[in-house]
Parts: structure tokens; C-alpha cells; sequence
């Protein structure tokens, strides 16, 4: 990636469903990030919390930036947008934050692959983040995956893919099990979208040889658990990861965002922000 000028200013951020858990995370987070200042919250049309100041709702006290539910002039004043929202509400984003030509970091999970190619058209002119998952562990854990994959052939280990959400998230497998096995995928050269194994019940048969399965857990408040197993005769590798506190996502928003201002327009990943693939 080629350097780019350093600024000397905060960078003006926008928070999309700033009343929600990420949200409210992502406001709190932004007042303790030198070189970041929060310009602008978007909440959808008929929230309660329109009108309503965001570090009140965030509850870090008056900030003196009103929640709207109209992103365009907000947009059209800013300098980058975090969005942890939904699918469809983060495509409209992505199209408005290309007409504004703006940063945006995309923490959603769940789109499709026609929302993904909506995305990659609006980076023609904004500068995209996005990510499955925003941690430093995270994406350091997908390099470790990599390697492990690559080394560990198929006929000596079998991969399995553990993941384990609160009740309320809505989309399975979670978008940081799909980054995991990606990355077990490209150490292995295959398609994840071909070999991977979502849902096993009745006389399934034995194991395919070469596949990656995923299991998929939801109770209670876990904030995030993942594990990826290698499976060997008379022996077995776990990589995992345990996210106790949404302010990691949040710092690692944060920072993709500072990272990417002032770069060309394209399709980054937290990889590109971390620089683990230099």
C-alpha cells in the first residue's frame, strides 16, 4: 500500500444504528481515539431515539451531535462512516458513501453475494473496509489458520469450525466462522463455497475427506467465541479466539477508519489495515 499524507486534523466519523449495542459501543469508543471525532448518528426513520443527543443515548454525556435519520447531509460533512447495521441498510450506505467519496468501514456480516457485488461496485469511489470481524486477534488468528491449513494437509487432519453467539444475533454461520474458513480454505486451494459442510443431522455417512464443517452455537450474552479444530488420528489442534467486551470490534473500526482516510477508492480488508499480509 502506498503512504499516504498524514493529517492534522480529527477525522469526522459517522455512526450508522448508533442507538444499538455496536453503536453506542462505536460512539464511546470514538471519544477516547486521538485523531477521531464523532460528526454525525444515523438511526432508522421512526426510531424513538431521533432528536436525542448520541453521547446521551451512548452514555458518555452531551456531545452536542444530534441523532438523525436522514444520512445524506450528515454524510455530505463527513469524512468516513462505521456501519455495523444489516445488510440491506449497509448497501444504501455504501451507495451514498460513494457519491459523498468517503471512507467506509463495514463491520455487518450476513450479506449476500449479490450485496458483496453492490459493495465492490461502490468502491469504485469510496474507500471500503470491510470486514468479518474487526479484532487484531481475530484477523491475526485467520494468518495462524492459513499456515496451520496449509501445512496440515487433508488425508492427515479434518477441519471443524466452532462458533458460539448471543441469542439475538440473526445470521449463522457468523461472518468471523466464514473469515476462519476462508482462511483455512486459501491454505488448503480450495473453494470454501464448495467444500465446506453447514448442517449435519440424521445418517449423515461418514466424513468427506477434505471438507470444512462448521457448527454453530447461539445463547445466552456470549459476545463472540470461535475455534477452528484440526482433527488428526491421535491427535487435534485448536485455534481460538473469545471476544469478552464489543470494544475490541469498535477500537478496530476505529482504526480502520483513520488508516483508510486520505486513500484511493477501493475494497480493503483489516488485513490491508493491519499489514498482515506485507
Amino acid at each position: 500500500m502506498s503512504e499516504v499524507e498524514t493529517p492534522t486534523s480529527d477525522m469526522r466519523l459517522v455512526v450508522v444504528g448508533a442507538g444499538g449495542r455496536m453503536g453506542q459501543t462505536l460512539i464511546r469508543t470514538i471519544q477516547g481515539v486521538d485523531g477521531a471525532q464523532l460528526a454525525g448518528a444515523i438511526e432508522r426513520p421512526g426510531s424513538p431515539l431521533i432528536g436525542r443527543d448520541a453521547g446521551e443515548v451512548a452514555g458518555v454525556g452531551t456531545l452536542g451531535v444530534t441523532i438523525t435519520d436522514d444520512p445524506l447531509p450528515v454524510f455530505a460533512a463527513a469524512e468516513g462512516v462505521l456501519d455495523f447495521t444489516s445488510p440491506a441498510a449497509t448497501v444504501e450506505f455504501a451507495m451514498l458513501s460513494a457519491q459523498a467519496r468517503i471512507v467506509h468501514v463495514i463491520g455487518t456480516t450476513g450479506c449476500s453475494p449479490e450485496d458483496d457485488e453492490k459493495i465492490r461496485a461502490a468502491a469504485r469511489h469510496a474507500i471500503i473496509v470491510k470486514s468479518g470481524n474487526m479484532s487484531l486477534g481475530v484477523n491475526l488468528l485467520s494468518v495462524l489458520v492459513e499456515k496451520a491449513a496449509k501445512a496440515l494437509g487433508p488425508d492427515d487432519f479434518d477441519i471443524e469450525i466452532l462458533e458460539m453467539h448471543h441469542k439475538h444475533k440473526v445470521d449463522a454461520p457468523s461472518g468471523t466462522a466464514l473469515l476462519l474458513g476462508e482462511a483455512a480454505a486459501t491454505g488448503r486451494g480450495i473453494d470454501l463455497a464448495e467444500e465446506s459442510v453447514r448442517v449435519r443431522d440424521g445418517h449423515t455417512g461418514p466424513r468427506e475427506n477434505g471438507t470444512i464443517g462448521f457448527a454453530t452455537l447461539r445463547g445466552g450474552s456470549v459476545i463472540g467465541d470461535h475455534s477452528v479444530i484440526l482433527a488428526g488420528t491421535g491427535e487435534r489442534i485448536t485455534l481460538s479466539h473469545h471476544a469478552e467486551d464489543r470494544t475490541i470490534f469498535a477500537r478496530g473500526a476505529v482504526k480502520a477508519a483513520v488508516w483508510a482516510r486520505g486513500r484511493k477508492p477501493g475494497l480493503y480488508s483489516m488485513h490491508d489495515v493491519l499489514g498482515l499480509d506485507d
